[in-house]
């Protein structure tokens, strides 16, 4: 098992969006709980970045569902190359 902190640093994901998953795909990186309609765009639109971000574990997301069925709103970040984000999609 390789160390998520050495994946993370290997493919130029800011520490800031460090989460609990780290996992390669097509290229790009993931990070936290990525939904797998953004993963499926990602590999769609190819677009140029280093991959995609969910941090903090928001409730709802993939993983982070509760049997009451609550959700908190958030977003999926793109990951720049540059180091910076932008707002791939919302959630919620």
């Amino acid at each position: 098992m390789t160390d998520p902190g050495s994946v993370r640093r290997a493919q130029g994901v800011p520490e800031s969006l460090a989460s609990c998953h780290t996992a390669l795909i097509g290229g790009y990186v993931l990070e936290g709980h990525v939904p797998a309609e953004d993963v499926r765009r990602l590999l769609a639109e190819r677009p140029e970045a280093v991959g995609l971000a969910v941090p903090a574990m928001p409730l709802g997301s993939p993983g982070m569902e509760t049997p009451d069925g609550r959700r908190e709103p958030y977003e999926t970040l793109l990951i720049l190359k540059s180091g910076g984000t932008r707002v791939f999609a919302r959630h919620g």
